[in-house]
Formats: structure tokens, C-alpha cells, sequence
């Protein structure tokens, strides 16, 4: 048997990236997907015959509109997010709240909105970051950002735990995705940007969309039924360094 068959799973940020490819592994081991995101064009194409929900996870009034009409669920994986770089002296108050509403604030009303729709025995999963555990230069509101985010988890993992509700953060690096080509575009020195990009971890290389999406599905599925409340690296290494 699939190890998410039957399973209600939405997935946020399904349009691209790790959204768009645990989306795409999920429907393989079996689940019913609910895809959300701001282009519905987007979600169409990742998985045409899923359920597609055009929706900023930041607007509370949209998010509070769907959770009320929505079925019940058995998971979420919340990969929607956004970054941009700089330091706390170098930006702006703007880019901090956009930094804060995109990968804080939208986990956060998708949790108080749609937790009451977990059935029991459901899982979640917050994408968080590696620099979200250790700080690197010029990442100052991202990585304070999903420093909430993992902090967020483990305090779900603990409300809902009475409910047989599970709640696990994700701690990627670098990994291949649009938004990190997107940087290394706006790069003066892409090639030379990669390669420092690759070398923050032992293993000497980015991640895969695949590899990240394998770890979701584990924690979605009942494979992973006694871990809650846990921050996972999937950096390469990079966190054994620091």
C-alpha cells in the first residue's frame, strides 16, 4: 500500500519549486493534493487534475474564506516562502515585514485557520531553513524569519499533540530551486557564487528539489508516526560544520 493513500494533503508554494515538487511525490505515494498559490496557472501545471487554490497565504481574510469552505485534511506541508538578502542596517523596514509576512505570517494563518480542519492523526510540515539555525552574513530578515518559522513548528508539535497532530520544520540549504537561480542570475559572478554556495557543506554540492520533497513525504506519511516537534537539517552537512 502507498504510504499516503488516501491522504487529504495541501501543500502551499505549489506552483514551483519544493512545493511543486513534494506536490508531485505525494500524488505519486498515493495522497489527494490541495495546491495553493498565487498563479493558478502555476498549479495547473503542476498537478492538472489536483485541487487548485489561487490564494496569498498572507491575506487573512482569503485564508480564513477557504478554511471555512475546505474539507477536512490529513497534512499540510507549508513551502511557500520568499527571500531577499541583505543586512539589518542595509534593509529597509519594507523588506523586513515582506520577509516576515511571506515566510512567517503565512505559516502562522494557515496553522490558526486550517487547524481546526486536521483530522486526527494528521502532519505538518514548515519549511524552514538551515540559516534559520546559524547565521550567515547579509541574510538578516530571512533567517530571522524562519527562525520563527522553526520555532512556530515545535509550538504546533505541542498544542496539537493532544489531538495525535504531528508538527516537523524542514532546515534546508542551498538548494536548486527557481529562487536560487533567480539569485545567481543577479549575480556578477554566478559561477563564482555556486561554487561558494556548494562548498558551505561537506557533501560539496546544492541539494535537490528531489531530496527535499523525499524527507517531506517521509514526515507526511505514518513512516515518521513518532517524530514531532524536531528542526531537520537536509543541508549537505552544513550544520555539523558550525
Amino acid at each position: 500500500m502507498k504510504p499516503l493513500a488516501g491522504k487529504r494533503i495541501l501543500v502551499t508554494g505549489a506552483g514551483s519549486g519544493l512545493g511543486r515538487a513534494a506536490a508531485r511525490l505525494c500524488q505519486e505515494r498515493g495522497a489527494q493534493l490541495v495546491l495553493v498559490g498565487r498563479r493558478l496557472a502555476a498549479l495547473q501545471e503542476t498537478l492538472p487534475e489536483a485541487e487548485h487554490v489561487p490564494l496569498d497565504h498572507t491575506d487573512e481574510a482569503a485564508v480564513a474564506a477557504f478554511a471555512r469552505t475546505t474539507a477536512p485534511l490529513d497534512g499540510m506541508f507549508l513551502a511557500a516562502g520568499a527571500l531577499r538578502l541583505g543586512s539589518v542596517e542595509g534593509t529597509p523596514t519594507a523588506d523586513f515585514e515582506a520577509m516576515l509576512s511571506a515566510n512567517l505570517r503565512g505559516p502562522w494563518l494557515l496553522a490558526h485557520h486550517l487547524g481546526p480542519k486536521l483530522n486526527p492523526g494528521s502532519s505538518v510540515v514548515l519549511a524552514g531553513s538551515n540559516i534559520g539555525i546559524r547565521a550567515i552574513p547579509d541574510s538578516a530578515a530571512y533567517s530571522v524569519a524562519k527562525a520563527g518559522v522553526h520555532m512556530l513548528a515545535r509550538v504546533l508539535a505541542l498544542e496539537w499533540a493532544p489531538r495525535g497532530i504531528r508538527c516537523n520544520a524542514i532546515a534546508p540549504g542551498p538548494v536548486l530551486t527557481a529562487m536560487v537561480d533567480a539569485r545567481l542570475a543577479a549575480s556578477p559572478d554566478p559561477e563564482g557564487d555556486l561554487a561558494r554556495l556548494s562548498a558551505v557543506n561537506p557533501l560539496g554540492r546544492l541539494g535537490s528539489e528531489a531530496e527535499i520533497a523525499a524527507l517531506v513525504a517521509f514526515l507526511l506519511s505514518e513512516e515518521s508516526a513518532w517524530t514531532t516537534g524536531a528542526v531537520i537539517p537536509i543541508d549537505g552537512g552544513a550544520d555539523a560544520v558550525y
